[in-house]
C-alpha cells in the first residue's frame, strides 16, 4: 500500500515555500574547543515553577556542574553571554522518526498464498532495531533540534510490528553516539499490509494475540529447557516470538500509535487481554476517553500535529469572533460620515434571505469550528483530568510545532503545563528522571536558550545543548519582496521520489490578491483543487488532499525566481519530496 501511495504521490506532488520560524535560522555546531561552558546573567527556568534570576549554569564534560546566581566560573569555561535570555531544560520528544532512514521500497511480486505470507512482507518484523536505520546527520534531527528538542524515542518506519524503539540524543557523531536506551520499547500500529494477510484492524488484532500467546509458551518451554534439558527436545529459536520476551516480562513496554478514540479502544482491548504494559502516542482524540485513559495507568504522549485553523473568511456570520468588532463599527461609523455628506439618496439595501444551502453550510462550518476546538484543548483538558502526558511529534510538521503549542495555551493549556509535557513528564514516562528534565547539577547538559520565553509568539531559539555540545542558531536577514513576484500561471512540474519520477501541471489563478488553483497529475490525469494558497515575497506555498484508500494532506513550499520555482512537497509521515517547475510566461 505505502509503495504504491508513494508511487501515486510521486506523479501528484507539488511544492510550496513556507516562511518558517526555525528555518529563517542557520545551525551552525560549534567547533568544540573545549567540552565547559557557562552560561551567565539568565532567567533559568529549572523545572516549571523554579526559576533563578541572572543566574548561571556552568556544565562540563556533558553534565551540569553547577546552577544558580553568583557561583563561581571555572577558569578553562567558554563563557556563554546569555543577557535577558531564557535557559531550559532539552525538551524530550516521545515518538517520532526523527534520523531514522526509511528504506527503499523495491518491488516484490505479490506471494503465490496472501493468506500467509512471509513474516516480512506482513510487517511483522518486531526483531529489528531502529539502530539499524539511525543517522545522526539526517535533516529531520537539525530540525527537531532547532525547536529544542534534545531526546526523542524514535521508532523503525513499517506498520504492524516494525521493530524496537530506542530512547536516542539528537545529536552525534554516528548511530552509537546517540543512543541514550536502546530497546527502549516494541513498537506496534493497528495497521496491516494491503492485500495479504493480516490487512483488517480485526486481523491485525488476532494476529497480534496468536503471536503474545506463542511468545509466552515458547518462553515457557525455553525456561524448562535452560532448567532440565535431559530428555527434552531442544525449543527452535524464533527472533520474531524472542522480541516479546522483554515485553513479556514487563522490561519493556509496547509502544502504540494511536491517534483516534478507537484506535486507543482496541490497544486496551489487547492490553486487557494480555497484560503487557502499554504507552500509547501520538493521541489525536483521546478526550472521549480520559477517564479509562486514566484508569489503565498506560503511559501517554499527546500528538502536537493539530488541524488547520478555519480562517475567518470561512466561517460564517456571526461565528468570525468579537476580534474584529470595535474595528469594524469605527470603519462603518467612518463610512456613514462620508454618505451623510452626499446629496443623493441610496435605497436601503434589502437583506438577502439565507437559502438552504446557506443554513447548511453554517451548521457544518460550526461543526468544523467545535472539532478543531476539542482537538486543540485536548492537552488542557489532559491537564486538568489529571493525566500525565508528553508529546509525540511523529506526525506533526517541525514548522508547526511552536505554533501548535501556543494554540493549545490559548485553549486553556497553562504554561507551566506545557513545559512540564517537554521535560519533567516524558522524562518520567521514559525513566529518565535521574538525567534529565529539569536543570540540576548531574544532570545531562541537554538545555535549549531562547531570546525570549519560549512560548512567546517572537522567541527564536539562539543556543540548544546536547551532551554538553553546542549548537548555535544565527538568525538570517529576511529578505524584502521586490514586488515583482507573480505566482499566477500555468506552472509544467516534476518531481522525485523513492519510487521514480513524476509530473503534471499547476494552474494558480489570481483575483485581487485572492489565489485559487488546481493540480494535476500526468499520470492520472486527476484534477485536484489547491487550498491555503499564500505568496509571501518569492516564497510560495499551499496544501492540496490526495486520496488513496486514505486521505493524505499534501504541503508544498517552493521559492518562485521569475518563471521557474525549487521546493519541497511533504506528504505526512511518507517523507518529504524535491520539486521543480517552469511556468509559461504567456499565462502570467
Amino acid at each position: 500500500m505505502i509503495k504504491n501511495l508513494l508511487r501515486s504521490l510521486a506523479a501528484a506532488l507539488v511544492c510550496l515555500w513556507w516562511p518558517q520560524l526555525i528555518s529563517a535560522q542557520d545551525e551552525k555546531p560549534v567547533a568544540p574547543v573545549g567540552r565547559t561552558y557557562a552560561l551567565i546573567n539568565a532567567t533559568i527556568v529549572q523545572a516549571p515553577g523554579r526559576k533563578i534570576e541572572k543566574g548561571t549554569v556552568v556544565m562540563k564534560d556533558g553534565l551540569i556542574t553547577a546552577v544558580g546566581a553568583g557561583i563561581s566560573i571555572p577558569p578553562e569555561a567558554i563563557i556563554i553571554k546569555a543577557d535577558s535570555m531564557y535557559v531550559y531544560a532539552g525538551f524530550i520528544d516521545g515518538l517520532s522518526h526523527a534520523g531514522v532512514t526509511k528504506p527503499k521500497e523495491e518491488k516484490q511480486e505479490k506471494p503465490k498464498d496472501p493468506g500467509n505470507p512471509p513474516a516480512d512482507r506482513a510487517g511483522i518484523t518486531p526483531q529489528n532495531d531502529v539502530r539499524n536505520w539511525l543517522n545522526p546527520n539526517d535533516k529531520s534531527v537539525e530540525d527537531l533540534r532547532n525547536l529544542g528538542f534534545t531526546v526523542s524515542q524514535v521508532v523503525p518506519y513499517g506498520n504492524f510490528l516494525p521493530g524496537s524503539g530506542a530512547i536516542v540524543l539528537l545529536g552525534g557523531k554516528s548511530p552509537d553516539d546517540m543512543v541514550l536506551v536502546n530497546n527502549s520499547a516494541l513498537y506496534s500500529e493497528l495497521t496491516g499490509t494491503q492485500g495479504l494477510y493480516p490487512n483488517t484492524v480485526m486481523a491485525v488484532m488476532a494476529k497480534w494475540r496468536e503471536l503474545y500467546k506463542n511468545a509466552s509458551l515458547n518462553k515457557s518451554y525455553s525456561s524448562a529447557y535452560a532448567s532440565n534439558r535431559s530428555g527434552i527436545t531442544r525449543p527452535v529459536s524464533d527472533r520474531i516470538l524472542e522480541a516479546f520476551y522483554p515485553v513479556i516480562d514487563q522490561r519493556i513496554p509496547v509502544l502504540f500509535k494511536s491517534e483516534k478514540v478507537m484506535e486507543t479502544q482496541r490497544v486496551f482491548t489487547l492490553k486487557n487481554d494480555l497484560g503487557f504494559a502499554l504507552t500509547i502516542a501520538d493521541v489525536k482524540e483521546g478526550w472521549p476517553i480520559i477517564n479509562k485513559i486514566k484508569s489503565s495507568n498506560a503511559k501517554v504522549f499527546l500528538s502536537l500535529d493539530l488541524p488547520d485553523e478555519v480562517k475567518k473568511e470561512d466561517l460564517p456570520a456571526g461565528q468570525a469572533g468579537k476580534k474584529d468588532d470595535k474595528k469594524g463599527a469605527n470603519l462603518l461609523a467612518g463610512q456613514a460620515r462620508k454618505d451623510s455628506v452626499k446629496t443623493e439618496t441610496k435605497k436601503p439595501e434589502v437583506k438577502k434571505e439565507k437559502t438552504p444551502f446557506d443554513l447548511e453550510k453554517e451548521v457544518l462550518e460550526k461543526r468544523k469550528k467545535d472539532a478543531i476546538a476539542l482537538y486543540t484543548s485536548q492537552s488542557s483538558s489532559f491537564s486538568k483530568a489529571g493525566v500525565e502526558f508528553g508529546f509525540s511529534a511523529l506526525s506533526a510538521k517541525t514548522k508547526d510545532i511552536q505554533a501548535n503549542l501556543r494554540r493549545m495555551i490559548a485553549a486553556g493549556l497553562t504554561e507551566d503545563a506545557a513545559l512540564t509535557a517537554l521535560t519533567v513528564a516524558p522524562a518520567r514516562i521514559l525513566g529518565l528522571t535521574d538525567r534529565m528534565g529539569t536543570i540540576d547539577n548531574g544532570k545531562m547538559a541537554n538545555l535549549v536558550v531562547s531570546d525570549k520565553p519560549y512560548f512567546n509568539e517572537k522567541a527564536k531559539i539562539r543556543y540548544v545543548f546536547v551532551d554538553g555540545n553546542l549548537y548555535k542558531m544565527e538568525a538570517k536577514e529576511t529578505k524584502k519582496s521586490d514586488g515583482k513576484v507573480v505566482a499566477k500561471g500555468n506552472w509544467s512540474y516534476t518531481t522525485e521520489s523513492p519510487q521514480g519520477a513524476g509530473s503534471g501541471k499547476i494552474v494558480i489563478k489570481e483575483d485581487n490578491g485572492n489565489y485559487s488553483g488546481t493540480i494535476t497529475s500526468a499520470s492520472t490525469g486527476k484534477e485536484t483543487e489547491l487550498r491555503n494558497i499564500s505568496l509571501d515575497g518569492s516564497s510560495l506555498s499551499f496544501s492540496y488532499d490526495y486520496s488513496m484508500g486514505a486521505t493524505v494532506k499534501i504541503d508544498v513550499t517552493v521559492k518562485i525566481d521569475g518563471d521557474t520555482f525549487e521546493g519541497t512537497l511533504t506528504a505526512g509521515q511518507y517523507g518529504s519530496f524535491p520539486i521543480k517547475a517552469t511556468r509559461d510566461p504567456k499565462s502570467k
